[in-house]
């Protein structure tokens, strides 16, 4: 049997391509890894990357979302709300783009989710850690040692 191995790329739709590169722009920063002509671009995340296709037609998500993980999950709540977006002053941080993807932001020293070492040097994260719960969760599984 087959096993999962991971998430190459989400693909998200949108109104326009054009106008969703410039909105996730003023909140992430990010590097445009290519286009698929008018109606696909793609952004990088390391060895990942979320696809952005035009055209969207269905009705906002409200339970349905996908999880993006950052450096800075506060620093990410700050940009949001700079950019009038209103969301929760701490804890877990979700919010809708204009397209109605509902998005989940994580950070990387939370969570179970690891980059090899090589592909963080490449992201210039290298310095980026995992927090003591992450690493317990990690290690029970015997996907890091607790040391």
């Amino acid at each position: 049997m087959t096993r999962l191995v991971g998430i190459n790329h989400v693909a998200l739709e949108v109104g326009d391509v054009e106008e969703a590169l410039a909105w996730y722009g003023r909140i992430f920063e990010f590097e445009l890894r290519g286009r698929a002509g008018s109606r696909m671009a793609f952004i990088d995340m390391g060895d990942q990357f979320i696809a952005f296709a035009s055209g969207r037609t269905q009705p906002p998500d409200e339970a349905r979302h996908f999880g993006l993980v950052v450096d800075d999950r506060e620093a990410v709540r700050e940009r949001l709300r700079e950019h009038g977006m209103t969301v929760q002053a701490s804890g877990s941080l979700d919010f809708t783009d204009p397209w109605g993807n509902h998005v989940q932001v994580v950070d990387y020293r939370d969570i179970q989710f690891t980059k090899a070492p090589e592909i963080l040097r490449g992201m210039e994260l290298d310095g980026l850690s995992k927090s003591e719960q992450a690493l317990k969760e990690l290690s029970e599984k015997r996907m890091a040692t607790d040391s």
